[in-house]
């Protein structure tokens, strides 16, 4: 990951924003007050509230460094856009697989991704398929289960 941009919507951005500020200004200072009062209880090394504190502690400072990290190398993506024909990042794409079964999907940044809400990285199998076909294009998708066609009957933007 190493200096690698991230391509993220401006909502995505947002919730790791957020995220990013409940760490820091809640989290954060109410572990360090509890690891202070557990650490007054005088001897730490079997202290199971301070060794928890400190645990818990590292693991919030590893979180606000991975965002941190996230925020500064993301370039956000508008997902306004002009053509409406063709499917782009941030793009809504309606799918009709080979059962029949229709299925929405948003092409959206790795930091986005949740399959219960239909939010597919851009880099996925699928995403990758996706990207730059139009309305009543058949897609072939080469996936770890096997290849499947899907129909892409909609796409749109919010």
């Amino acid at each position: 990951m190493a200096d690698e941009r991230s391509y993220i919507t401006p909502e995505g951005a947002k919730k790791l924003a957020a995220e990013l500020n409940h760490l820091l200004s809640h989290e954060r200072p109410k572990v360090v007050e509890e690891v202070a009062v557990a650490a007054a209880d005088g001897d730490r090394s079997e202290n199971a509230a301070y060794i928890y504190g400190k645990k818990r502690l590292r693991e919030i400072d590893r979180r606000v460094g991975y965002l941190t990290k996230r925020l500064e190398n993301a370039v956000i993506v508008s997902e306004k856009s002009d053509r409406t024909d063709q499917v782009f990042f941030g793009a809504w794409v309606e799918l009709q697989g080979e059962d029949g079964q229709r299925r929405e999907y948003r092409i959206v940044g790795e930091d986005e991704v949740d399959p219960s809400e239909g939010r597919i990285s851009w880099r996925s199998p699928l995403g990758r398929a996706l990207l730059k076909r139009k309305k009543g294009d058949e897609v072939v998708v080469r996936r770890p289960a096997g290849e499947t066609q899907v129909t892409i009957v909609g796409i749109r933007y919010e």
